[in-house]
């Protein structure tokens, strides 16, 4: 692959498929981030109420906990571009609905209907990226996607605040309804089977939650994401609870301030999430991965002791580079333990994991803030940034640098001997009913023949 960003782009040149969901992932993106702040301006506006705004959000990522915990598997089992058109069309319908909900509780159910879409969404996109491009650029292929997102991530919230100081919310539910429908149109072009290289591996359903579960808790490189970016999300928590706080109050920059920050980080996911790639092919993932993670440690650390708000977005930037990068290491990491059959269900529990763990970490960033501050909670966010790339290292140590997993989980190898022992079966079947001679109708029914 040529060097550069030239290179770095050539996924999407190569690969029609991924270039289709690449550009479909960036219009859905678009309208999840602009949803996010045109719901939340819409809900304060109707209710005044900082207990509306929790519900709301807790409906945003509730869905996508209890996806992973009770419905993974169909990630796995539908097809998994029709799932992405489905969940398009769904979240469509639901941003056109809410220019005609007046009362606090509907918008919130539709918020909700929203979130499950998502949490389909989502991991049907990451589990059939591996799919749409040749092996060797898969890690610059999910480098793309991520920065993609991030990009998504910056513009959405930008592009809400101009719609709703000019139109309104309705205005920005409309635009949002309608990215939607573009990216389900793009996904439409993309062949079925390119989303899926193995069959479905399927016991039933609640054989396969536990199939999933399995799976992440016995593969090496799922058990690492599991532990190291769980862990990274309890100072996630502390970080998202005290940005406000931080930059209005403790550093007194009122809303300009906070703006140079939500920017600056958005600058750094970016460049994270598209250097990536490079850097893991220069260094290897256990560098990579605990580098990332430590320099979050650092940024945020040392951004709980400075004293203007400049240079803390010049840390948060840096820390958020690591972050960038880190988001693209998880999605490596999966795609190298988890087979394609399976993927799916895996990034739902790990995703799930990730977002309880999430919540109740906003919920303790919540009474950390309030009992000590909103330095403090930044700091104690960096040492445990810290503490998870330690275990970054550690774990990822016991991983081979190869694209496919080191060893198969036990409870994979089971149910493929399972699978390998019912195929076996149908074949002997076959086999005897074309050596069993023919017997008439009426003799076969326990008659005799004319």
């Amino acid at each position: 692959m040529p060097d550069g960003a030239t290179g770095r782009l050539a996924p999407l040149r190569r690969n029609p498929g991924f270039a289709l969901l690449f550009w479909a992932t960036a219009a859905s993106s678009v309208g999840t981030y602009l949803a996010a702040l045109a719901l939340s301006v819409d809900i304060f506006d109707r209710t005044g109420s900082g207990r509306w705004l929790a519900v709301l959000l807790i409906a945003d990522f509730l869905p996508i906990v209890v996806i992973g915990i009770t419905l993974g598997p169909l990630v796995d089992r539908l097809s998994r571009r029709r799932l992405l058109i489905v969940s398009d069309l769904v979240r469509a319908g639901t941003f056109v609905a809410l220019p005609f909900v007046d009362e606090p509780g509907l918008i919130v159910a539709l918020a909700a209907v929203n979130g499950v879409a998502t949490g389909f969404f989502r991991p049907a996109v990451w589990a059939g990226l591996p799919n749409l491009v040749s092996g060797d650029e898969r890690e610059q292929a999910t480098s793309l996607l991520a920065t993609v997102e991030h990009i998504a991530w910056t513009v959405g919230p930008a592009t809400a605040g101009l719609l709703l100081a000019a139109w309104g919310p309705s205005t920005a539910y409309w635009v949002n309804a309608a990215t939607f429908v573009v990216s389900a149109l793009l996904v439409s072009r993309i062949p079925a089977a390119s989303f899926r290289s193995d069959e479905p591996i399927t016991r039933g359903h609640w054989a396969d939650l536990r199939d999933g579960l399995g799976l992440v808790l016995t593969s090496r490189h799922l058990v690492t994401v599991l532990v190291v970016w769980g862990t990274a999300g309890v100072a996630t928590g502390f970080v998202n609870v005290a940005e406000v706080v931080f930059a209005k109050d403790d550093l007194g920059s009122g809303n300009i301030g906070l703006g140079l920050l939500v920017s600056a980080t958005g600058v750094g996911l970016l460049i994270g999430s598209f250097f990536a790639a490079t850097a893991l092919g220069a260094l290897g993932m256990t560098r990579v991965y605990a580098g990332a993670i430590a320099l979050m440690g650092a940024g945020f650390g040392l951004a709980s002791l400075s004293p203007t708000i400049a240079i803390v977005a010049v840390l948060a930037g840096i820390a958020t580079i690591g972050n960038g990068a880190a988001i693209v290491y998880n999605q490596v990491l999966v795609q190298r333990g988890a087979p394609d059959a399976m993927r799916g269900r895996a990034l739902a529990v790990l995703m799930s994991s990730y977002y309880a763990i999430l919540g109740l970490a906003m919920a303790g960033g919540g009474l950390l803030v309030d009992a000590a501050g909103a330095r403090v909670a930044w700091g104690v966010a960096g040492c445990i940034y810290l503490g998870a790339a330690v275990l970054a290292v550690v774990l990822t140590s016991r991983l081979r640098d190869a694209s496919v997993p080191d060893e198969e989980p036990s409870g994979l190898e089971r149910i493929r001997s399972l699978m390998g022992e019912i195929e076996e079966t149908r074949r002997r079947e076959r086999a005897a009913a074309a050596e069993r001679p023919v017997r008439p109708a009426r003799e076969a029914e326990g008659r005799p023949s004319p």
